[in-house]
């Protein structure tokens, strides 16, 4: 299992089009948006396949992790911890960033508080899946 930065959006967007549109439901105008291009990407690797994705946008000091997916076939082995360990460590490479953020569907909460996650405000719907807001100090 490897983790790497890339400018393969195209992957990425195949990837996030396999379990947000077709596994999950959400429709194409909830997930699709203009921040990619000015986004970081990861891709995740296992046995030469990539199986999972994240995209990191920076605002301030702080980083927002999203759009964190793994295909069925990468869940499981413990792949998407380090995907997130991963976009972490990106983070702190930047100057002046002090925190990560992301919003996590609810029942990933339990996930993202293993990596050193903790929840912020209130519950709220993204495209019709209940999230919470959750922070790192890096």
């Amino acid at each position: 299992m490897r983790i790497e930065l890339t400018n393969d959006i195209a992957l990425c967007h195949a990837i996030r089009r396999a379990v947000f549109i077709e596994e999950q439901g959400i429709a194409d105008a909830d997930e699709w948006d203009d921040l990619d291009g000015q986004a970081i990407h990861l891709l995740a690797w296992q046995d030469g396949e990539a199986v999972g994705t994240a995209r990191i946008l920076l605002d301030g000091a702080t980083g927002k992790i999203g759009r964190v997916c793994v295909l069925p076939e990468g869940r499981g082995t413990g792949l998407g911890a380090q995907l997130i360990r991963a976009a972490v460590d990106v983070l702190r490479s930047r100057p002046g960033i002090v925190r990560a953020k992301l919003g996590a569907q609810v029942q990933a909460i339990g996930f993202y508080e293993k990596l050193g996650f903790v929840t912020v405000g209130d519950l709220y719907d993204d495209a019709g899946i209940p999230h919470r807001d959750m922070v790192r100090e890096l």
